[in-house]
């Protein structure tokens, strides 16, 4: 608890945490198992408010409106980098109103087919693509979404074409690949590793730098001749713009030490994501190069949000 430097202690009530998403999934699972943790050394519940929709700019105007006392936060994911590019209006300034407090874990995702298709690889993958027309058809958890730029990335450094069929969340976009509708999907580990451990999807790749310990097996995009090739989801703390800096010190310094803890760490790498923890100012650099990142390929590829 902060005192001194402001009228009163901080925080003298519960913490709102919005989230651009709906409940269940990674996001939720992070900001619930991290905010549990914090609670416990702060003193003062999380409370976390689902906010999906519109790729994420409906939360993140809420955050970004709401008064600098470190009793709002938002929770960030990859789209708070991405929408900026995507759409031709926020009504926010993705980096001017927010205070980065922590990147708190990231995970890759996988680029999944279904167990009909011939292909083994992804060379093999992109092979077969070039040979129907149009492209195969693959399934995304929303357009413009990074499921959805996972794939046009590849397309990009690959040369070649396939058919995107934008789903409203990766639930149905799951169960449309399970059912063989469309030939591929790139889920995250935390959404896909237990349909393709129970065989109903075939992992051809891992999107991450490294091979994911939960599927030792599976090789990444880079192994198999895209050394270019990265994409990883990635979940974040945000402040409104203004916070004081000893609130964002010590809900870092919190966020953090949660982060380390085993049971915190054994929980988000059971679900493949990686614990990171890193600081304020890590996370703002981290935030300006995948803006710049994704800023690309969203025009090289043409997206638009629908």
């Amino acid at each position: 608890m902060i005192v001194g430097a402001f009228s009163q202690p901080y925080p003298t009530k519960p913490i709102r945490l919005v989230l651009p998403v709906a409940p269940g999934g990674g996001a939720d699972i992070i900001a619930r198992t991290v905010g549990q943790k914090v609670t416990a050394a702060i003193g003062q519940p999380f409370v976390i408010d689902n906010r999906g929709g519109a790729g994420g700019n409906i939360a993140a105007e809420i955050v970004a409106k709401s008064p600098p006392d470190g009793h709002t936060l938002g929770m960030v994911l990859s789209s708070h980098t991405i929408n900026v590019s995507l759409y031709k209006k926020i009504n926010y300034d993705p980096v001017k109103d927010f205070t980065p407090i922590s990147l708190l874990a990231t995970a890759p995702f996988l680029l999944v087919v279904h167990p009909s298709l011939p292909a083994r690889n992804v060379k093999e993958f992109i092979a077969l693509s070039k040979k129907s027309k149009g492209g195969l058809p693959y399934a995304s958890s929303g357009s413009g979404l990074l499921a959805h730029l996972a794939m046009e990335l590849l397309k990009v450094q690959a040369g070649f074409d396939a058919t995107h069929i934008a789903y409203r969340g990766t639930g149905p976009a799951m169960m449309d690949t399970v059912a063989g509708h469309v030939a591929a999907n790139f889920p995250t580990m935390i959404s896909g590793l237990q349909t393709v451990k129970a065989g109903r999807l075939r992992a051809l790749a891992v999107t991450s730098r490294q091979r994911s310990p939960l599927l030792p097996d599976i090789p990444t995009v880079i192994e198999q001749g895209f050394p270019d090739y990265e994409v990883t989801a990635w979940y974040g703390w945000l402040a409104p713009a203004g916070t004081p800096q000893k609130i964002i010190a010590l809900l870092h310094e919190e966020a953090a030490k949660a982060i380390r803890m085993q049971d915190v760490r054994e929980r988000l790498q059971a679900d493949g994501a990686a614990p990171v923890g890193s600081t304020p100012e890590e996370f703002a650099r981290f935030i300006q190069s995948e803006t710049v990142k994704w800023a690309k390929v969203v025009k090289q590829a043409g997206v638009t949000a629908e």
